[in-house]
């Protein structure tokens, strides 16, 4: 998958635009892609591009260099941290999680290497994550005296349940692909790491052709709908499909049917 010329935050995250999918690439191979402010900048701005572009349909968030995802913060910051108030201006520094949360577009994490921290919490706010046999994952905050602090107490709970992500959280302990998979973690795991870009970007491919409104709508259902209670979430998945049935993409996809050829969606 080449690295797009198209860069938010310098050269620390790069942005390729494919036939409806937007491809955001982190960028510091030499740091094992770890977060710091170019990375967070960088992040948030690729996200909150991609969402307000019509024509992607679908986000793709991967790595460059071989050994890994993202291990996390840039250590060398915390260090910097000598004081109540120097830690106030890094600790609420999550706008970089919210933008990728906060897609309404299907997001897909391809992860390979290490993928501990920060990087893990990045993958937890995608919709679905993909792996290389290689990856890494893990929350080893409590490690360095602290805890996670961009959602993974919060997305990893909710994602296998808070029993397993109480052990993982509170041992430091990380853990493979094989055992992601098991956990739900990730939802695919691919053969080699040479396969995954081409995978992810497969899915990401497929997303993209079915109707960006259907596909928001089932989005929306599943991120709100866990926040209610079922007769409440069951209302809510209730009036998102009746708002499709007037849709030109539902029509669409009743001619192809009737036609027998593929629907050509175009989000109305």
């Amino acid at each position: 998958m080449p690295i797009a010329p198209e860069s938010h935050g310098g050269s620390a995250v790069l942005v390729e635009r494919r036939n409806g999918v937007g491809i955001v690439t982190l960028n510091r191979p030499d740091a094992l892609n770890a977060i710091d402010m170019a990375v967070r900048r960088g992040l948030t701005r690729a996200c909150r591009d991609l969402e307000a572009d019509p024509d992607i349909r679908t986000v793709l968030i991967r790595a460059a260099g071989a050994r890994g995802f993202c291990v996390g913060a840039d250590i060398k910051e915390f260090r910097q941290v000598e004081s109540a108030v120097a830690a106030r201006r890094v600790a609420p520094d999550i706008a970089y999680i919210d933008a990728v949360a906060a897609l309404t577009k299907p997001a897909i994490a391809a992860v390979h290497g290490f993928c501990l921290g920060g990087g893990f919490e990045i993958a937890l706010a995608c919709d679905i994550r993909v792996a290389s046999p290689d990856a890494v994952f893990g929350l080893p905050e409590v490690n360095l005296g602290l805890i996670p602090g961009a959602g993974g107490t919060q997305r990893l709970p909710r994602l296998i349940g808070s029993g397993r992500a109480l052990d993982l959280m509170l041992t430091g302990e990380r853990f493979g692909a094989e055992e992601a998979l098991r956990l739900g973690v990730v939802s695919r795991l691919a053969p080699s790491r040479e396969a995954l870009d081409e995978q992810a970007l497969a899915l990401a491919d497929a997303i993209a052709a079915k109707s960006p409104t259907a596909a928001a709508y089932v989005k929306e259902a599943v991120k709100n709908g866990a926040d209610l209670d079922l007769a409440a979430g069951i209302a809510l998945e209730k009036t998102l499909f009746t708002l499709l049935l007037t849709t030109e993409d539902r029509m669409e996809a009743a001619a192809a049917f009737r036609e027998k050829r593929r629907p050509v969606f175009t989000g109305r």
